[in-house]
């Protein structure tokens, strides 16, 4: 039976720690490998110290990325959702419907994508369609009408503290 004081690494996969400045004698001893005199020889480098050179960590900007003010967000909302729409009897389905049984948002813009399948005919109208979604819809007999969106056919306005006062 093997105890745990027969137990040993196999030979070769353990090394003994270099020993410096142990004395002149020893390979080690006197400068201990540092060379002589200057900042290196002493224990003084602090971690990151680049010569005097602007460090790294200073010279990284500390914000990072960009938010475009102009993106237009979508509340989206799948063809499962409109096919349970329309199981309750519903076959005009418009962003005001929606927000009463809280699938968007207040003053979110709306677009359909594609998830899902439809079971009956329905006349959905949102402020944008994914094309499988303006398929499945019309290959249904219904019918996708796209709403205008509120800021027009160009960019919305920026948002952001920078650009509200311009």
């Amino acid at each position: 039976m093997i105890k745990l004081h027969d137990l040993a690494p196999a030979a070769g996969a353990t090394k003994r720690s270099k020993r410096v400045g142990r004395g002149t004698a020893g390979r080690g001893g006197k400068t201990a490998g540092r060379g002589t005199k200057g900042q290196g020889a002493r224990d003084t480098i602090p971690a990151g110290f680049e010569g005097g050179q602007l460090p790294l960590v200073l010279r990284i900007p500390k914000l990072k990325g960009f938010k475009n003010p102009f993106s237009v967000k979508y509340n989206v909302v799948n063809l499962d959702d409109i096919s349970t729409l329309a199981g309750n009897g519903d076959l005009v389905i418009d962003p005001e419907m929606l927000k009463s049984y809280g699938l968007v948002s207040k003053n979110g813009l709306v677009k359909i994508l594609g998830d899902g399948e439809l079971n009956a005919g329905v006349t959905v109208s949102a402020h944008a369609f994914s094309a499988s979604a303006r398929a499945a819809i019309e290959s249904k007999g219904g019918s996708a009408i796209k709403l205008d969106l509120p800021f027009g056919n160009g960019r919305p306005p920026a948002k952001g503290n920078a650009l509200t006062n311009r």
